[in-house]
């Protein structure tokens, strides 16, 4: 049998193709202000059985090498979206793997730090073509704006959006096929399922496809929801996860860490 065991059938199980228009027009939803979830404390993922380091405070970090202004070493989540964490977990045992977290809960100023000036700042150099228009339009594919007050919060500000891969109990992360925080097709989720020329074989391509696929299924099947944009963010109880799954509200609002 495989070292995957019963995991394996989900490495095997495709991606579906993404909503026609994606999650665009979340902020748009409702949110239960005053539901039961919308109560729910941040708390520590360590606490949960849940392993990660902040990327954005340590300098180990590409393509940034450096310690993002605002960062935090903490990773905190809204309760319930925790909960459904260690789930995962328990899950992944079985094959002698775990989750690990890049970025939870989230400051507005390491939002406002690449939203407003990092990828701007990146994508001119690369792409000076782009009318203001075309390059906020490709800013926002990748970064959320920061909150714009209550009723449209960012999702990570939300506590409920969480960035995350698999690896090897304690040891190596498993091949997804890019750099976390790639900004560029090559992080869509499903890219490996229809953008892969089927005459040039590669086991690169398909093992980040196998491994996509088996972090999709575990978190979708524990009631997150995948960014389309990118393989490593998913959302639970936020604004992008009420448009993805065609929720008629959002369960979280924005949280403030203590």
């Amino acid at each position: 049998m495989s070292v995957f065991g019963s995991l394996g059938a989900l490495r095997d199980k495709p991606i579906p193709p993404p909503p026609e228009n994606g999650a665009r027009g979340y902020r748009e939803l409702p949110i239960a202000f005053d539901g039961v979830a919308n109560k729910e404390p941040l708390v520590a993922l360590g606490e949960y059985g849940v392993r990660g380091e902040n990327f954005y405070a340590q300098p180990r970090n590409p393509p940034y090498y450096t310690v993002i202004p605002g960062s935090i070493e903490t990773l905190v989540l809204r309760q319930g979206a925790t909960e459904r964490l260690r789930d995962v977990n328990v899950r992944l045992a079985e094959a002698h793997l775990e989750l690990f977290v890049f970025d939870a809960w989230r400051p507005q100023a390491v939002q406002a730090y690449f939203h407003d000036r990092w990828l701007p700042a990146e994508l001119r150099k690369r792409k000076p073509h782009l009318s203001d228009a075309e390059l906020a339009a490709e800013v926002q594919n990748y970064w959320a704006a920061p909150s714009n007050g209550a009723e449209a919060p960012s999702p990570h500000s939300t506590g409920g959006a969480v960035d995350l891969t698999v690896r090897w109990r304690g040891g190596d992360p498993l091949w997804m096929g890019s750099l976390f925080d790639d900004a560029s097709p090559l992080a869509h989720t499903a890219r490996f399922e229809t953008e892969v020329d089927p005459e040039v074989f590669s086991f690169s391509n398909e093992e980040a496809r196998a491994n996509r696929r088996l972090l999709y299924w575990l978190m979708v099947e524990n009631g997150f929801a995948s960014n389309p944009s990118e393989w490593w963010h998913f959302s639970f109880g936020d604004q992008m996860w009420a448009k993805l799954r065609n929720e008629p509200e959002a369960l979280y609002a924005g949280a403030a860490a203590s």
